[in-house]
């Protein structure tokens, strides 16, 4: 075997391939293809390139310095050898840059560089120089103003004041841009008609007094907008309409209500010329002493009441029909008198009232036939003497005055009022 591998080595091919398979690995050792493609100057290969939308990077004092007027990005065109050309094409190892590095603020005129790019190519940048406006940077605090289309509430409803949350935010920016702001608001883009509260992310825009867009930096882009939305409402009294006659031996003694207001909610208009709403009490029904749930009557304008339903109760009596033989003498009747009105009178002029409840008055009247035949409801005076009373909530008797020769009862016999002190 060794003699057959000294013959081997003794051989002209095999020294041969030997030398070859060394040349190899000293070629390899030696050239890289990547590295000294840029080196290699082919005469007759140059070309020309050129690349847009190559970025920009600026270097300045970013605490406290605003810098505005370079381009983001800009256009080269490049000349030289072809593969060089190529791989910086395609590796794109270079950066564009402008450097305002030792910047001082005001408005200068800088140029435009690029760096870490092979000096066998020719560059052209364009633009090859800019204005550029340096800023001292300021940062400041600004309350939201929230926006949105009144017009598309429903008829009947209102919104309260929009706001926002966060609702204020902080916005930075050169000084003289900050100068400029007037507004700063966030608009909702929402569809109508509303009916109910609106929850929207709105963008934040900050905007000169001619209504552009100003160019700063915002802490918080977008935020949470909520609408309060709520029905138009006003409360009015419960009128209490007697329908019908009792049967023939049954006196209405008093007629009274569990709740005398009620809440109506509609338009605006509606609401200004509604100033009651009503129960209707049908007297043929009722026997006798009784408590029944009636609804509250609204007209078809309005668009909700509440409560919905009442309790009504009903005092009645038994008919005497008997005569005093003795004295010939005809047996007293009632009638009664609902929604009577309650007059304020004593209040100190410094002082204003409103009646809390009930707001009016029902009166049951005894007395003999003829003269209750001919009594109307304006024959009595109900009111509230507030003389001597002071500003706050007070419970107050209720005064009747009347006829001499008949005898009346009230349904209620207080009255709570509210008093507070004048405006100046």
């Amino acid at each position: 075997m060794d003699k057959f591998i000294d013959k081997l080595v003794d051989t002209r091919w095999f020294m041969k391939i030997v030398a070859l398979i060394l040349a190899l690995l000293l070629f390899q050792s030696v050239y890289d293809p990547i590295k000294n493609v840029s080196n290699v100057n082919v005469p007759g290969e140059h070309d020309t390139e050129v690349l847009s939308d190559v970025p920009v990077k600026t270097y300045y004092d970013t605490e406290n310095l605003v810098v505005t007027g370079v381009p983001d990005t800009v256009e080269l065109t490049i000349k030289g050898p072809k593969n060089v050309l190529q791989y910086a094409k395609v590796q794109r190892n270079f950066e564009v840059y402008v450097d305002l590095s030792d910047a001082k603020i005001g408005t200068e005129r800088v140029p435009i560089k690029i760096r870490d790019i092979s000096d066998k190519l020719e560059v052209t940048i364009d633009p090859a120089y800019v204005n550029v406006s340096i800023q001292e940077k300021v940062t400041k605090e600004y309350t939201i103003e929230v926006e949105f289309n009144q017009s598309l509430l429903e008829d009947g409803y209102i919104s309260e004041a929009p706001e926002a949350e966060p609702k204020k935010v902080k916005i930075t920016g050169a000084k003289d841009v900050m100068e400029r702001i007037t507004y700063v608001k966030a608009a909702v883009n929402i569809k109508g008609p509303i009916n109910e509260t609106v929850r929207r992310e709105a963008q934040v825009l900050v905007l000169d007094k001619d209504m552009n867009k100003l160019d700063v930096l915002i802490e918080h882009e977008t935020v949470d907008v909520i609408i309060p939305v709520k029905s138009l409402s006003k409360t009015v009294p419960i009128k209490i309409i007697e329908k019908g006659s009792p049967p023939d031996h049954i006196t209405i003694e008093s007629i009274s209500l569990d709740v005398t207001e009620a809440k109506i909610y509609g338009s605006q208009e509606v609401l200004d010329k509604t100033e009651s709403v009503r129960v209707e009490v049908d007297l043929s029904q009722f026997n006798g002493n009784t408590e029944v749930s009636l609804p509250v009557i609204i007209s078809d304008e309005i668009k909700e009441v509440n409560p919905k339903t009442v309790k009504v109760t009903i005092n009645t009596s038994e008919k005497n029909t008997e005569t005093d033989e003795n004295e010939g003498e005809e047996a007293d009747e009632n009638k009664m008198f609902s929604n009577l009105p309650i007059h304020l009178s004593g209040l100190a002029s410094q002082f204003e009232a409103s009646l809390q409840s009930p707001t009016n008055a029902s009166l049951t009247v005894t007395g003999k036939k003829d003269k209750i035949a001919e009594l109307q409801a304006g024959d009595f005076n109900v009111f509230l003497d507030l003389a001597n009373l002071s500003e706050g909530d007070h419970e107050v008797k209720i005064n009747v005055k009347g006829p001499a020769d008949v005898d009346w009862k009230l349904a209620t016999e207080t009255a709570k009022i509210s008093i507070t002190q004048k405006d100046v």
